[in-house]
């Protein structure tokens, strides 16, 4: 049934006087009621009146994702299936085989096994490819592929796995799938305590706070808390983790929106395990939301010494909010902010660059703010360290290298080509890193480097075009860009070999070999010790 010219005025009222029964947000109620009617009206005729036959699920579906690509990354749909894999997922009810894995175009991968979770009884390694799941081809299976490596616990799963070209089968017995917050946590010899935390779940806070509680009966000279590469995770374990060192009643976090209902305040709800062992927060690029507040909580109350390198800048605050049908959007409703008044997110999805990436903020854009003591800190997302270790200075071109497959490949070529009984003295060889400075400039590497991508494109429209006689102009290009690219992979050479270091020490001896590595090796774990050990330039800092 058509709509009427003489009922549209209706049904935009109709619309709007939904909106202000049902919310209490923005006051933009009639503009959203407009472009709903025309979006809807528009969905309906074309899915009637198309030439072709077309498939309004799937039309929709690619609509919603273009309009929440102009968003963030961080604002979501997900459909009934979607919806329903997430609730057996966290219901505990079905488990997996204790392995991180990353999907991509058909293929399994295992990124990471945890130690003495089912992946790692059977044999599994990172790097491993699993081909088929009971029989069934990955390829086949396409996106739920990873959905059927889950069951009951204790049930088992036949996998068929590649590695270094040979195909072999498993059965594997499903079991817990969650390793430790704090994979490592001892005193080192010199009296400080060191505790890694590499993720914020449910047991978070009460893991950091055992591990505390012995190295301060243990009289600790300080306590190191190593957030490097956490990812964040629940946000009342930060506030919770956070309490253990500052009093009860302390302002944590807070959250602020154009919205008024989305405003919120945290504040620390019990009495801390101790407010004057000294602290230092490790924190690195990959730091961020729950370990970005932790990190910026205890820098603003001068609690802490922040060393490392300035974090993710991940300050935007999600919601699920439930949708027909099963389905359901998480969307982005406010931003973090630290207890002197800095906003923590560092990208700004607002205004864009022209090819469509959203703009870091500038250091000529920083605003100034206050820490309890006085001191001076900027906002600019992230949180800045008091101490930077190593090249502080951020390359699109290296950021985008690491956070390719190269440095995985590279762990795993590693791995298989040599034995490694102790990491007591290992150390990366030049002829190592010459190895993986020539597999850097692969082609394959480098898919997210904007400028290869637009010389990829000019390539293709020249020759389009007949121009073929340009082809050696472009391998001229091609040899000058590279050479660029490894002075910067030179000049980062410090930062790059920490990275493969630790993903190496992975393969053999899992995370908490990795965290045991950085303890003896680390320059940012030597830095936080010396400055544990000289307890006035401590105090300098945070005075």
């Amino acid at each position: 049934m058509k709509f009427h010219l003489k009922k549209r005025p209706l049904f935009v009222g109709m619309l709007a006087a939904v909106f202000l029964v049902t919310t209490a947000y923005k006051n933009d109620y009639f503009e959203i009621a407009k472009q709903l009617d025309i979006f809807t009206t528009l969905f309906k005729e074309i899915n009637m009146n198309y030439v072709d036959e077309t498939n309004p699920a799937e039309l929709m579906q690619k609509s919603v994702k273009h309009m929440l690509k102009e968003l963030d990354p961080y604002t979501t749909y997900m459909n009934e299936q979607d919806v329903e894999k997430a609730r057996i997922y966290h219901s505990g009810a079905y488990v997996g085989i204790g392995a991180s894995i990353n999907s991509q175009k058909n293929k399994l991968i295992i990124v990471e096994v945890y130690k003495n979770l089912a992946a790692d009884k059977a044999g599994l390694k990172s790097g491993d490819e699993i081909i088929k799941i009971e029989g069934l081809d990955v390829s086949a299976l396409e996106e739920s592929a990873t959905q059927f490596l889950n069951g009951k616990k204790n049930t088992t799963v036949t996998l068929t796995y590649r590695r270094n070209g040979e195909d072999k089968e498993i059965v594997v017995t499903r079991g817990d799938i969650t390793p430790k917050a704090v994979p490592v946590s001892k005193l080192l010899e010199n009296g400080v305590g060191y505790i890694a935390l590499d993720r914020f779940s449910k047991t978070a806070s009460s893991e950091v706070e055992s591990a505390l509680k012995l190295m301060l009966i243990d009289e600790a000279k300080g306590i190191i808390l190593d957030l490097r590469n956490n990812p964040g995770g629940l946000l009342h374990e930060a506030v919770k983790i956070v309490n253990l060192f500052v009093p009860k009643g302390q302002l944590v976090v807070s959250t602020k929106s154009n919205i008024e209902t989305y405003n919120q305040t945290f504040f620390t709800k019990a009495q801390p395990l101790s407010l004057d062992v000294p602290l230092v927060i490790l924190i690195n690029q990959k730091s961020a939301s729950a370990s970005e507040i932790v990190a910026g909580a205890l820098q603003d109350l001068d609690r802490a010494v922040i060393v490392g390198k300035r974090s993710f800048g991940k300050g935007l605050v999600q919601k699920p909010t439930k949708l027909p049908y099963g389905s359901q959007l998480k969307v982005t409703i406010s931003r973090y902010y630290t207890p002197s008044g800095r906003c923590i997110q560092a990208l700004n999805y607002r205004d864009r660059k022209e090819d469509g990436s959203a703009i870091r903020y500038k250091i000529n854009e920083y605003t100034a703010f206050k820490t309890k003591n006085g001191r001076t800190v900027y906002d600019g997302g992230g949180i800045s360290p008091d101490i930077v270790i190593g090249n502080d200075a951020s390359n699109k071109f290296i950021e985008s290298l690491l956070n390719s497959s190269v440095v995985f490949d590279f762990a795993n070529l590693y791995y298989h080509n040599n034995t490694l009984k102790t990491f007591e003295y290992f150390r990366l060889s030049t002829k190592d890193y010459d190895q993986f400075k020539e597999l850097s400039l692969q082609e394959k590497y480098n898919a997210g480097d904007i400028i290869q991508k637009e010389i990829n494109h000019l390539r293709r429209q020249i020759h389009k075009e007949g121009f073929l006689e340009t082809d050696a102009s472009f391998e001229a290009l091609k040899i000058a860009i590279d050479e660029s690219k490894l002075k910067l992979i030179n000049t980062f050479k410090s930062d790059i070999i920490s990275v493969l270091e630790g993903e190496i020490i992975k393969r053999y001896f899992y995370r908490e070999g990795m965290y045991d590595y950085f303890i003896n090796k680390n320059e940012a774990v030597f830095e936080a010790q010396k400055l544990i050990n000289n307890h006035n330039k401590y105090l300098s800092i945070l005075k």
